[in-house]
């Protein structure tokens, strides 16, 4: 069986943000099963879970409460259309996003995927300033930080500032201001930034951000106080700011949403991937009851939101979402993860101690970012200048191979390799993933000759 599956899956499969021609020739697991943490081949062999299947799943696999939910909803309705027309899971969600989402965020606007998720964001920012109450106006341009991700489709791409992501499509992109990423161990230029939000401010739209850390930048951590200057700032020049949690919300860092860390309460608060736990497509836009207003008045006024998706507020991925909230509170998942952080910081730590002699020979080739349980490992040639390993030796690719042969699956961005274990994760598993991710390392670079400087 597993035979048959690899070639249809080399004849027929495309897959995402993979290099086909490599992956036909690596016997990649076929996932048929999955317990727990653990996700489970075609040949029975398991494998830890080591970035939440893509930085989505929260509780782990086969979690009972959210099945049964699912299962229950499936016995009711599995879809219904919310153009016009509504459904229980989907009005209950939205009342316990706004019960737990930063203060003002009071009406929630549902997609199908993160990526959707600000394209709503978007499209509601530039009909909000030709509609809002204090008058209309033009205003065209989102800012964006330089090392941005927000997704694949046209619009969030035109947010992007990561090359090997976004470069080939610039033609199809519009023009966005890129603010310069901030470093986490620099001094924040509040001056210079003021300065191009000033100058901007009549044509911005909106500020997109992820809060406290670009994930998909290779684990890219903010300095401290950086959210809440860049809404001090939005909020001066009446630039809405858009809070893109994808990614850092539900617990990732710490606290539920990534904007708690430092009491702001964006304009915009986009949510997906951990929604649901991790189980099922959705995403949910929250905004301000000012916002919404403007999109008020009567149908033939033409000031309607047309926006929409089929599966908009899908009953089952709604049903699976309040399961999976419900655990956030009975598992106690933020106490959790706030153990995770000292035991990711602690295991990991070999990798950047001076005073660690064993690992001595691979800390000059090593890079390490963290916030909550969001870790990247970067790997360069040498890390006093930041020099690159060249891309034809996929080194950080080759690492994630070697987990994989020592039972973990984990996925590279470039030379970085990307941890980010699940809120609900036991300790012992994720001390399990460190001593799996550091054998790796060592593996690797000892095969190229970098560990002993050849």
């Amino acid at each position: 069986m597993t035979d048959r599956l690899r070639q249809l899956d080399n004849d027929h499969v495309w897959h995402p943000f993979t290099a086909m021609s490599a992956y036909r020739d690596e016997d990649a697991p076929i996932i048929g099963d999955a317990e727990g943490f653990f996700l489970i081949d075609s040949t029975g062999r398991r494998y830890l879970d080591g970035h939440s299947s893509l930085w989505c799943n929260i509780h782990g696999h086969r979690v009972p409460a959210i099945d049964t939910a699912i299962r229950a909803q499936l016995d009711r309705v599995a879809h219904t259309t919310l153009l016009g027309l509504s459904n229980q899971p989907t009005i209950e969600l939205a009342a316990e996003l706004v019960r737990r989402a930063p203060a003002g965020l009071n009406k929630v606007f549902y997609a199908d995927c993160g990526a959707a998720g600000v394209e709503v964001a978007l499209k509601m920012a530039f009909q909000y300033h030709r509609q809002k109450a204090m008058g209309p106006e033009e205003r065209n341009l989102f800012a964006c930080l330089g090392r941005a991700y927000h997704g694949d489709t046209v619009g969030t791409i035109s947010l992007g500032g990561i090359d090997r992501f976004h470069s080939l499509f610039g033609s199809l992109m519009f023009p966005a201001l890129r603010i310069p990423t901030p470093s986490e161990n620099e001094p924040i230029d509040v001056e210079a930034l003021e300065r191009l939000l000033a100058e901007h401010a009549d044509q911005l739209a909106g500020f997109v951000i992820e809060p406290l850390v670009q994930a998909a930048a290779g684990i890219l951590v903010h300095p401290p106080g950086y959210l809440k200057i860049v809404r001090e700032l939005t909020r001066k020049y009446g630039i809405l700011l858009i809070a893109d949690e994808i990614a850092v919300g539900f617990g990732r860092t710490g606290k539920l949403f990534a904007c708690e860390h430092e009491d702001v309460c964006p304009d915009v608060l986009i949510l997906s991937k951990g929604l649901t736990g991790g189980y099922l497509p959705l995403a949910a836009t929250l905004v301000t009851d000012e916002i919404e207003s403007a999109f008020l008045g009567d149908p033939w006024e033409g000031r309607t939101f047309q926006h929409g998706h089929t599966y908009t507020g899908n009953p089952l991925a709604c049903a699976a979402a309040l399961a999976s909230l419900q655990l956030f509170d009975e598992n106690r998942i933020l106490e959790n993860v706030q153990e995770l952080e000292l035991v990711l910081r602690r295991e990991l730590g070999v990798l950047t101690d001076p005073g660690n002699t064993q690992a001595s020979a691979i800390q000059q080739h090593i890079v390490v970012r963290q916030r909550g349980v969001m870790v990247g490992i970067e790997l360069v040639q040498d890390r006093s200048t930041q020099t690159p390993f060249a891309a034809s030796e996929r080194i950080g690719h080759q690492v994630t191979l070697a987990c994989r042969h020592r039972g973990v699956i984990l996925r590279n961005i470039g030379d970085t390799i990307v941890l980010m274990p699940a809120p609900a994760m036991p300790a012992e598993l994720v001390r399990q993933l460190c001593h799996v991710v550091i054998e790796s390392l060592q593996e690797v670079l000892d095969s190229l000759g970098h560990s002993t400087g050849g």
